[in-house]
């Protein structure tokens, strides 16, 4: 009778190359993942890596929570609220999604605020407006620290 870890390993079959294929990434973003801790791989007999085919719904999660703004970090604090590291359900997605709910409706806000800001001068080239919220006459603000430092500051 196989143990527990032996039929994880006969479930893990799924090669790099067709994990990443399937899941429209590549190779490097898939040990990427690995790195991270976001993603789990085995090796088989000849020392090969080999994914288990949840692996294919997990890269999807962490893709879409991608595309809406969430950090590979935010990404894998929420994924280690799951049970023995399992591959979100559908509904762990429903939850995961609500707990990013705030942080997205906070990155929408902010950056209609930087939208309606900056409007005005899209157009300019910035540095020529007085009231521009970017506008650093003379690099007043390199006294204080590096980059762009106005966008957002007061709001």
């Amino acid at each position: 009778m196989p143990t527990n870890n032996t039929k994880r390993l006969q479930d893990a079959t799924l090669t790099p190359g067709y994990v990443a294929k399937r899941s429209d990434v590549r190779v490097s973003a898939l040990h990427f993942y690995e790195q991270k801790g976001l993603i789990r791989s085995w090796r088989n007999s000849g020392n090969q890596r080999r994914y288990k085919p949840d692996v294919l719904r997990r890269i999807a999660v962490i893709k879409a929570a991608q595309k809406m703004g969430v950090t590979l970090e935010e990404i894998k604090q929420t994924l280690s609220t799951l049970p023995d590291s399992r591959t979100p359900t559908k509904e762990d997605w429903a939850k995961l999604s609500r707990a990013w709910q705030q942080q997205l409706d906070e990155k929408i806000a902010y950056m209609q605020k930087i939208r309606d800001q900056v409007e005005g001068c899209i157009g300019c080239g910035c540095l020529s407006m007085k009231n521009c919220p970017i506008y650093n006459p003379d690099d007043v603000l390199g006294e204080t620290g590096s980059g762009a430092l106005l966008l957002g500051k007061d709001w």
